[in-house]
Parts: structure tokens; C-alpha cells; sequence
């Protein structure tokens, strides 16, 4: 299981640098082909808007990954350590929820853009563009399932050894 989760941490990071090289050189290309001649590329615009949100969610991968999202923490330091994991169990579990609602809604929209034979610019298929929207949130809600699994399994391990050590 590790070399295909160890793959998958390549991919993610291999993605968000060639995104942000190409974005960087196209967004470059505009400026110059604006100010030196006048023109530009029509599909370039659309294109980095399309990649500012996979990158921003291919981020949000990353981040979950770290256990570096954006979190509210005023009351950690109030609890102890056991009580603690507790909370962080019961807060990757609303956390991965809404991370799988949304993946599961997403998709909904896949569908019907694929149904529907929606597109974006020059023609793309919208669900080619959209694709990015479920598969993040259900990757993201999937590591935080298994964070909160995690936390929980220390919360239990650590009361037995309380437990063990008060008999």
C-alpha cells in the first residue's frame, strides 16, 4: 500500500509544480504579447482561470496531506493531550464528511455537464475542466476519515494504558 500512496504523493507534487511553471509562463506570455504587440491569445485567459482552481485544489490535497489546512484552535491547550486527540478525531470526521458530500455532489455535476454535452472554451468538454472538483474533496475527505481513525485508535490506546495503570 505505502509505493502506491508514495506515488500518489509524487503526482500531487509533480501536478502542482508543472501547473504553476506553465501558468507563470503562459500569464508571462499574455503580458509581453499585450504590451509588445498589441495581441494575445484568446484561450489563454480562460486557461489560467481552469488552472488556478486545480491548482488551488491540487494545494488543498497537499495540504490535507500535512494536516496543514486553514483550522480554528482556541481551545486546544485548554484540554489534556488525551482529550485532545478526541477532538481532533470528532473534528477529521465532520471534516472528511463534508470533504465526501461535496466530492459526491460534485461528481453529480460531472454528470450532467457530461450528459449534456456542456463545454468551456475552444470546445473543451466542461467535465474534462470539472473533474478537479470531486476528486480532490473525496481525496481530502479520505485522509481525514483516516486521520480520524487514526486519533481515535490513539485516544482508545492511550485510556487502556491509563486504565492499566490505575488497577
Amino acid at each position: 500500500m505505502r509505493p502506491w500512496i508514495d506515488r500518489l504523493h509524487r503526482a500531487e507534487d509533480g501536478l502542482l509544480a508543472c501547473l504553476l511553471i506553465v501558468m507563470i509562463v503562459l500569464a508571462g506570455t499574455q503580458i509581453l504579447m499585450r504590451n509588445l504587440f498589441d495581441s494575445g491569445f484568446v484561450w489563454i485567459d480562460p486557461l489560467l482561470r481552469v488552472m488556478v482552481l486545480w491548482l488551488g485544489l491540487i494545494g488543498a490535497t497537499v495540504a490535507s496531506r500535512h494536516n496543514k489546512h486553514i483550522r480554528i484552535d482556541l481551545l486546544s491547550r485548554s484540554f489534556k493531550r488525551n482529550t485532545h486527540r478526541l477532538i481532533q478525531s470528532l473534528v477529521a470526521q465532520v471534516s472528511a464528511w463534508t470533504c465526501l458530500v461535496i466530492a459526491w455532489f460534485g461528481m453529480d455535476w460531472i454528470r450532467l455537464d457530461y450528459d449534456e454535452a456542456v463545454t468551456t472554451f475552444a470546445g473543451i468538454p466542461a467535465w474534462t475542466v470539472e473533474i478537479i472538483v470531486p476528486l480532490a474533496f473525496a481525496l481530502i475527505g479520505l485522509r481525514y476519515l483516516v486521520r480520524s481513525f487514526r486519533s481515535a485508535q490513539l485516544h482508545l490506546l492511550h485510556r487502556k494504558v491509563v486504565v492499566r495503570r490505575a488497577e
